[in-house]
């Protein structure tokens, strides 16, 4: 048994061995004029241990792999109604990362076989067939109906391109990541490319094997999706960004899931209809609204923002409260200023901050304040309405601030910082 472990470990590091508890979430995605709105969240596997790599089978129905029994098989859930049947029961193996396959109502997932041997399975009626005997398929995704585009494991991971019709395997790219695409209304696929210092998207011609960079990814984050319009989205800690290769320059967040009880956000994927999201993620636990949660705060913190430096300096907690001063320099002047307070008030925590301009004059009345009541503590954030903190180690934050926009939206900027 410890020599089968020692296996799987080896061959297969997506598999059963050390598998976060992570569940599938899905929500209504609304994409209509230049805003992406993102309503109506809710756990469609809700199952304790491993729900993982959803693909959308149909319009209406996502495939994904979920654990019962000690094993992994793979289940479809229905949007319209909210059913569930569960589509294999190997019991020699698990399942993992179900898909489509083009033109039929068939689907393929990896198998992990309890002798340790890992082959690309094709599933119909409850029959199964070896695809790739020679390969170690770790992740696929279907070109069309006979051209395959696969990671499969190895010393790099490689991106191998596969012709089902004259069972050819081609090797295009070495040092990959898991997460590939069909791009719209093109004939291409995408994939990431994990350079030394930076990630890449880039396309891949299947026909001609040529690829192209797109863009950098979101620093350090492989998992993706496409929209309709061919813009992107990828996950982050509970942020969700957006980029379109076509217009932008830097990636945007778009929604951060400061209320839903989920962090550490990995696969998503959309449906076709681009009104349906659905993505993986982590449950998280909530500590108790006390200062001495977030005393990882306090420091001298510096970082970029605005165009300019931003300086901001907490306090240890006591008396109840912590404060701090903050300060905004850009082309070498100071911008503005702000004090803020964290203070333990009716069993919670309450956020206040005034703002001042460059001499100290207020932009708030005498007694007003601007206020963030706290949403909850996590192990490593402190989410309040319309800021939140994120400990990313112990010399390096993020704090996530929503603003208002003249349009009426409503734009999420992170102030990365760095303690002095």
């Amino acid at each position: 048994m410890k020599r089968l472990l020692q296996v799987l470990v080896i061959i297969f590091p997506l598999a059963v061995i050390c598998q976060p508890n992570t569940e599938v979430y899905l929500f209504d995605l609304n994409t209509t004029g230049n805003q992406i709105n993102i309503t109506n969240g809710k756990n469609i596997s809700n199952n304790e241990g491993y729900d993982n790599q959803p693909s959308f089978q149909y319009e209406n129905t996502i495939l994904f792999a979920s654990t019962r029994n000690g094993q992994t098989d793979v289940v479809s859930y229905a949007t319209n109604n909210g059913s569930k049947k569960w589509l294999t029961d190997t019991k020699q193996g698990s399942e993992y990362s179900p898909t489509s396959i083009p033109t039929t109502k068939d689907f393929s997932a990896i198998r992990l076989d309890t002798t340790g041997l890992q082959h690309l399975y094709r599933y119909r009626s409850g029959k199964s067939k070896v695809l790739l005997k020679d390969l170690k398929v770790g992740y696929h995704v279907w070109n069309s109906r006979n051209m395959l585009v696969s990671f499969v494991l190895g010393e790099p991971h490689n991106l191998i391109v596969s012709d089902l019709k004259s069972n050819l395997n081609i090797q295009v790219d070495t040092t990959i990541g898991r997460s590939l695409h069909n791009i719209p209304n093109t004939n291409l696929v995408s994939y990431i490319k994990k350079n030394k210092n930076e990630w890449e998207i880039r396309s891949l011609n299947t026909r001609s094997l040529e690829t192209k960079k797109i863009a950098n990814t979101v620093p350090n984050i492989e998992d993706m999706c496409w929209l309709a319009d061919g813009s992107i989205l990828m996950g982050k800690g509970k942020a969700l960004y957006h980029f379109n290769p076509k217009k932008d320059t830097e990636w945007k967040i778009i929604k951060l899931f400061d209320k839903e009880n989920f962090d550490n956000i990995t696969r998503i994927t959309v449906n076709k209809q681009n009104n349906k999201l659905v993505l993986v993620a982590e449950p998280e636990t909530t500590l108790k609204p006390k200062l001495e949660n977030i005393r990882w705060i306090a420091g001298n913190w510096k970082g970029e923002a605005f165009g300019g430096i931003t300086e901001e300096n907490w306090s240890e907690p006591s008396g109840g409260s912590m404060m701090a001063t903050f300060k905004l320099i850009v082309d070498g002047k100071v911008n503005f200023y702000e004090i803020e307070t964290i203070s333990e008030v009716n069993n919670s925590l309450l956020l206040r901050l005034k703002h001042f301009n460059n001499e100290l004059k207020g932009w708030e009345t005498k007694d007003e304040t601007v206020d963030f009541p706290l949403i909850k503590i996590t192990k490593n954030k402190a989410i309040f309405e319309g800021m939140t903190f994120e400990s990313i180690d112990k010399n390096n934050m993020i704090v996530y601030v929503a603003i208002n926009q003249k349009n009426g939206a409503t734009a999420i900027v992170p102030f990365s910082y760095t303690k002095k």
